[in-house]
């Protein structure tokens, strides 16, 4: 049952003086008027002096990288960084303000793990939130959040409940620690030098164990529709060979298919078409033929027959995915000249942007959460394709594409630098 109090108080503890590496917060507040059933809010600065995560650090730009686990977004100067906390921040959360110049402060390594330590040295019943200043997508200014939490409730959970109205509610959870916290820094502000605040009148939130902390905040990368930010979505495509027993949203792909004909192309055309197999018999009648087809040709190489078996082993990633993608390209809209040079140009350059179309649908397909690969195997039998998918004469299977999701994270993607590839003229 959700009780909501009559009256809530937020106190500003003030007199700590300035924390240093070493200091025990809880016998820093041990002076302050604590009760039963109040939560107590410590600004992470304080947490991170105490535990000595201050660095000298001229150049933050260091900081803030060995700080990051991924970049989401960048302009400028600004940074939108993920921590190894699962924070998404600004800065990976690395501050140089309220701390010596010259220096910056860290994160706490684990700031549920110290809201802990300090909800244990404080003795008493009381709930204890790590926070920090956060910006939010789409709206100016910042607020707090909590960032470590002991012995407090951190979400409420009203799914499935329904309201006067007698609507049920499908997606309402509200982060509770999250605004305590924020209703802390009411009283501590920026400028104050005011670390710390008790919110009196919260009992109710208050538990007897320590608690899940602040993890049930962070929300899975899985879940997470704003995943990729703007740094991320090129390389957020990897190529996947191995996918779950989980089905495929069709409408997924559609999307991903949207993004692939937003390419550019020659002429004003659309060269792109995308041949969806959502039918499980199309997919296998597809594969066994371009199998057959494969074998006869491995065959007329003079391959052996195990050696052809092994080989053939390699189109295992179509045939275990769930479904399957032809892109296509056609020829419309192209121009013909006299000569075969500036014919096979124009070829070329319509290749080109199917190409441009496939990795378009391809990156979508990894911001919708798909994993892919492509597989240019339909190329090599294009009569047999356009045949068992009763495609028309003038449509080029350009490859398949196996669409699924990952069986387990892809490996990471070897390092290369740029310059190995760019000449300057």
């Amino acid at each position: 049952m959700t009780v909501t109090p009559d009256r809530i108080e937020v106190i500003a503890v003030t007199g700590l003086g300035e924390v240093r590496p070493g200091d025990d917060l809880a016998a820093l507040l041990a002076g302050a008027d604590l009760r039963d059933g109040d939560i107590v809010v410590v600004t992470s600065k304080i947490v991170s002096k105490a535990e000595g995560r201050v660095r000298q650090a001229p150049d933050r730009t260091k900081a803030i990288e060995e700080e990051t686990e991924r970049v989401v977004a960048r302009r400028g100067d600004t940074v939108i960084s993920q921590t190894r906390h699962g924070f998404v921040m600004a800065a990976a959360g690395v501050d140089a303000s309220n701390t010596e110049p010259g220096t910056v402060l860290l994160l706490p390594e684990d700031s549920d793990a110290s809201a802990r330590r300090i909800r244990a040295g404080l003795g008493r019943r009381v709930g204890v939130i790590v926070s920090d200043t956060f910006g939010r997508p789409w709206r100016h200014g910042l607020t707090d959040v909590a960032i470590g939490a002991a012995g407090v409730r951190p979400l409420d959970d009203f799914r499935g409940t329904s309201d006067s109205y007698g609507n049920q509610l499908n997606a309402t959870v509200t982060a509770l620690a999250d605004e305590i916290a924020s209703a802390a820094e009411l009283v501590k502000g920026k400028l104050d030098g005011v670390p710390v605040a008790v919110v009196r009148g919260l009992s109710h939130l208050v538990t007897d164990d320590d608690g899940p902390g602040v993890r049930p905040l962070v929300r899975p990368a899985d879940e997470d529709l704003f995943r990729y930010g703007s740094r991320d979505v090129v390389f957020a495509r990897r190529t996947i060979r191995e996918f779950s027993e989980r089905p495929v949203d069709p409408e997924a792909v559609r999307r991903a298919v949207a993004a692939g004909i937003a390419a550019p192309a020659p002429h004003h055309t659309t060269p792109w078409r995308f041949v969806l197999l959502e039918s499980p018999e199309t997919r296998t009648k597809l594969l066994d033929a371009m199998r057959e087809a494969w074998i006869e040709d491995l065959r007329g190489d003079g391959f052996t027959e195990q050696s052809i078996a092994k080989r053939v082993r390699r189109g295992d990633v179509l045939r275990n995915a769930p479904y399957l993608v032809v892109p296509c390209l056609v020829m419309e809209g192209s121009h013909t000249y006299r000569d075969d040079r500036r014919n096979a140009s124009e070829r070329e350059m319509f290749i080109v942007a199917t190409g441009a179309g496939v990795e378009n649908f391809l990156i979508q397909l990894a911001v919708e959460g798909l994993g892919s690969a492509w597989v240019s195997s339909t190329m090599f039998c294009r009569p047999v394709v356009r045949e068992v998918l009763d495609l028309p004469d003038s449509w080029d299977p350009m490859g398949c594409v196996a669409v699924g999701h990952a069986a387990a994270p892809p490996r990471d993607r070897a390092p290369r630098d740029p310059g190995d590839f760019i000449v300057t003229r």
